[in-house]
């Protein structure tokens, strides 16, 4: 409006004003546009109604096809779907209107789909028995683009009906062109004769009465000329691949005429026809012949036999192809019925058809939510979990198929769950969904936010469900068990699994995924947790369970961090909890850190790791505990202040602590800094800087000492009688030897292990007694003797021969 009125104030302006400032028009112009009334904004729209001259957008026909063909569909399978589609709603009709008039359906009472394929001609045909159209219908609604005969059926019974079909926009049918040079659509309507319409999908298009004749009955059948490009959908396999990826749950049955390769006999005609005139010259011969021997006729009877044996063996078998109609959707839409209606063999049966798994699966819910939108799905939690659910975590899309009136939209949606929950399968099926026009996206819309939240609030309240029946089980069990078979009921029930532990084995990082992505369910999630502790035996407990057994003067829930069970169950930083009997939590998968920061505390009680300081616990009395590490303070003072000079940056600061029973010392961290096993993990990371995040991390370790152990105390008064360098040098080392060992046992890395063998080496010599810590002389190698030749030896062996030789003969002269 500014621009307006600055528009009609410059012709008043005049040459003369041509020097006017900017700022003073602007000023103008806004003044007159406060000052314009809504009377000279009335007089603009009469003058312009009274002038205006009306036109009709036009449009290039072809250009506007090829538009619709080329960029309107991502994937040309989507041509199948469209067509099963249009089927499936002139089924409809006729269904509907037989309910008001049985004897609409007349001969024709079947309703189903049949498609077949010509692999020679490369045609491919769908047949329905459906409404049909009559000539007029096929050139207003194929001859018309964007005019949906689904919507003007839909008009016609709102005042006596209401019927759910999907078509709204009237462009479906043309999408048969991504694979398809030309379509001819042949249909029977009961008010009119067969017709048939024909095209290329350029600017015109054919209509003539059926030459055939009536070949339907009732309904449409509709032909496609493929290019060449196509010819994978003359591949039955294929065929029936899309129909069940597609129209798997449509209500009307669509066959598929298949071919299996089959035996069978041919037999020559001109053999058949010889073996007819041998039969009748036999026969003539038997008649003149009446008076020839017994043995004659035996003869001849052989070689009539050996005859039709060896006609027997000219009979030749071929393998060639036997159509038959088999039905493809033998899948039914469960969902839609009630879920008191449905087995539980139904669900598996349908589960093992929606995933293609062959194991059931673990739980199911099924439900029809109200309200905003309205939509029924039924959601399964697989038994098992896939090998590379977590290779590619980020990337891989829902398992939630959206269907719309049974007929599949997407099965690529990622905002239907959130990523954390992406092992769920299961089906939505809405009437409310905002569709684009190719059916094959959803428009961003708020309702699809609010399925989102319905459908997650759903999967968590299910898994909460499994969570607690093997408690309710066991208390049922418990009620209900008699004394006499007590003992075998019990080893049943520890043969028998429970559920949920199994689904946390299989899908347990999932959940604490969650705890990370979702902030508005964490409460939920805090509550499917499970994890081992220092007083479970091994066995897998919840959050809740660990509230119950707390002490009654315990505050916090304590837990403790590392890479397995065996490093976490003989930490140092246990000692005093467990001679307290307080009960620690186990965090020994990686990730089990990393999602507890996002969840402080549960039901009013704050999550403690036992590996930082300020660990406090609820049983002692702060302010004597406070006076009692004052005096060691105190006392030890010389001995810390020598340790950290000797410590440098190695180590934030040294404190005296009552965490510790037996164990000399540790190091923990800040209250929020990273613990050892974070540390641990962030350095593993393939992309972490080392330069830019370990710097601060490994300069945050307090160093927490025993003032109990008596380490302490002779260190301290070497510290005080230090008498030279050497005395000193070797309090160092010991001093650096604690600091290695505590850096180890409480998890962390030595970052100079050089120097830590080194000291290691030291102290082993310092036990052995060792003056001197130089290599001793090598040994020396004695000389081997040498070896006579082989020659020589010879010759001493024919030496030794002739003396035994002289010695035989002496002995036969004596």
């Amino acid at each position: 409006m500014a621009v307006l009125a600055l528009g009609t104030m410059m012709p008043h302006l005049g040459t003369a004003d041509a020097s006017v400032s900017v700022d003073s028009v602007s000023g103008v112009a806004a003044e007159h546009v406060a000052l314009r009334s809504d009377d000279e904004a009335a007089d603009l729209d009469a003058a312009f109604d009274e002038a205006k001259e009306e036109f009709e957008f036009q449009a290039e026909v072809g250009r506007l096809m090829d538009i619709i063909i080329n960029s309107l569909y991502q994937n040309k399978d989507i041509f199948l779907r469209e067509l099963i589609s249009n089927a499936s709603e002139a089924l409809d009709k006729v269904r509907f209107l037989s309910l008001a008039d049985p004897e609409f359906l007349g001969d024709h009472e079947s309703l189903e789909m049949k498609i077949s394929f010509d692999e020679k001609a490369r045609t491919l045909t769908i047949t329905d028995t459906g409404i049909g159209m009559t000539k007029q219908d096929l050139i207003e609604n194929l001859g018309t683009v964007a005019k949906s005969g689904t919507t003007q059926f839909v008009e016609a019974i709102a005042n006596t009906g209401d019927l759910s079909l999907i078509g709204q926009f009237g462009v479906g049918f043309y999408s048969v062109y991504l694979v398809a040079d030309k379509v001819r659509v042949a249909s029977k309507h009961a008010d009119d004769v067969q017709h048939i319409w024909e095209s290329t999908a350029d600017d015109t298009f054919s209509v003539a009465e059926d030459p055939r004749g009536d070949t339907l009955g009732r309904g449409t059948e509709i032909t496609l000329f493929l290019k060449d490009d196509a010819s994978e959908f003359l591949d039955q396999d294929r065929l029936e691949a899309l129909v069940k990826r597609y129209s798997e749950f449509v209500t009307f049955p669509i066959f598929l005429n298949k071919w299996t390769m089959e035996e069978v006999e041919i037999e020559d005609e001109e053999d058949e026809d010889d073996l007819d005139d041998e039969e009748e010259a036999d026969e003539d011969e038997d008649e003149d012949e009446e008076t020839d021997d017994e043995d004659e006729d035996a003869e001849e009877d052989e070689d009539l036999d050996e005859d039709l044996d060896e006609d027997e063996d000219e009979v030749r078998t071929e393998r060639v192809k036997v159509f038959n109609w088999v039905l493809v959707n033998n899948q039914k839409a469960i969902w839609t019925r009630d879920r008191s209606e449905v087995e539980d063999s139904e669900y598996n049966e349908f589960y093992k058809s929606l995933s293609g798994s062959y194991d059931d699966p673990a739980t199911w819910i099924h439900f029809k939510a109200e309200g905003e939108i309205e939509f029924r799905s039924i959601l399964f939690v697989p038994s098992k979990a896939q090998t590379d659910m977590y290779d590619n975590y980020y990337a891989t899309a829902s398992n939630i198929r959206l269907y719309v009136r049974k007929v599949l939209i997407t099965d690529e949606f990622e905002e239907m769950l959130p990523r954390y929950l992406n092992f769920v399968k299961g089906v939505v099926d809405s009437d409310d969904l905002p569709l684009n026009v190719s059916r094959e996206t959803l428009q961003q819309h708020k309702v699809l936010k609010v399925m989102g939240k319905k459908l997650t609030r759903k999967v968590l309240e299910m898994l909460r469900k499994l969570s607690q029946k093997a408690s309710k089980d066991a208390e049922e069990s418990d009620d209900e068990e008699d004394e006499e078979g007590s003992e075998v009921e019990e080893k049943e029930e520890e043969e028998k699994e429970d559920p949920y532990i199994k689904f946390w084995e299989e899908f347990g990082k999932n959940i604490k995924l969650g705890l990370i992505e979702d902030s508005s369910n964490r409460t939920k999630l805090s509550k499917l947790l499970r994890f081992k502790t220092s007083t479970s035996n091994g066995e897998w407990t919840s959050f809740e369970e660990y509230v119950d057994r707390m002490k009654d003067w315990q505050k916090n829930i304590y837990f403790i961090a590392g890479s397995n069970s065996e490093e976490v169950m003989n930490s140092p930083m246990l000692e005093v909890l467990k001679n307290k009997g307080l009960e620690v939590i186990y965090f020994t998968d990686p990730i089990d850190e990393i999602a507890i920061q996002n969840l402080t505390e549960f039901d009013g009680h704050r999550l403690q790791s036992v590996t930082k300081e300020g660990l406090e616990f609820g049983d002692e009395d702060q302010e004597v505990e406070k006076k009692r590490i004052e005096l060691y303070d105190e006392k030890f003072a010389p001995l810390t202040t020598w340790m950290k000079d000797v410590y440098g940056d190695k180590v934030n600061k040294i404190a005296f602590s009552t965490r510790l029973d037996t164990t000399p010392c540790v190091l923990v961290t800040s209250q929020y800094g990273y613990s050892a096993n974070m540390e641990r993990v962030m350095k593993n990371q393939a992309f972490s800087d080392p330069k830019k995040q370990m710097a601060y991390m490994t300069a945050q370790k307090t160093m927490e000492l025993n003032p109990r152990h008596p380490i302490f105390s002779k260190l301290l008064d070497m510290v005080d009688e230090f008498d030279g360098d050497a005395s000193e040098d070797g309090a160092k080392d010991l001093a650096l030897l604690l600091l290695d060992t505590a850096t180890l046992q409480s998890g962390f890395t030595i970052d100079d292990t050089a120097a830590f063998a080194k000291r290691m080496y030291s102290t082993v010599a310092s036990g052995l007694s060792l003056d001197s810590t130089d290599l001793l002389p090598e040994m020396e190698v004695p000389d081997e003797p040498e070896e006579e030749d082989e020659d020589d030896e010879e010759i001493d062996d024919l030496d030794d021969e002739e003396d035994d030789e002289e010695g035989e003969e002496g002995h036969e002269e004596l």
